[in-house]
């Protein structure tokens, strides 16, 4: 699974025990109603967001995750997290990105017809 948008927040590496770290990031998703997602990255993981900032369009791939705990007093209740772990960066639309189109082809009577051809006096073929 797949969340595009931009970075709003990038948060700092946590080391929730000494085996154990993880580094959040919100991406703000870019649709009618946009969403703020929280994602986990954990451990070796971390350290993919080093190379992004706050304001970048991305792709971050996630795996969502789900869990069940029983408190004391037998209760069972469940948790969700959203995991990342592949960032990639988005190509923003530019204005110059529509001059890789081809331009226009004016109309053909725009063009005036030729006249006066001698095909002898102006073929350079060697054939």
């Amino acid at each position: 699974m797949e969340v595009t948008g931009r970075i709003k927040m990038i948060g700092d590496v946590q080391q929730i025990s000494a085996s154990f770290k993880k580094r959040e990031v919100v991406v703000t998703t870019e649709e009618q109603y946009p969403q703020h997602i929280l994602v986990e990255f954990t451990q070796d993981k971390t350290d993919l967001l080093n190379q992004y900032n706050v304001g970048e369009p991305v792709r971050v791939s996630i795996n969502l995750r789900g869990r069940e705990w029983t408190n004391p007093q037998g209760e069972t209740r469940y948790f969700n997290s959203i995991q990342g772990w592949r960032v990639e960066r988005l190509q923003t639309e530019a204005p110059a990105a529509s001059s890789h189109q081809m331009p226009a082809m004016p109309p053909s009577d725009a063009f005036e017809p030729a006249t006066n051809f001698n095909e002898e006096e102006h073929d350079d073929l060697p054939f």
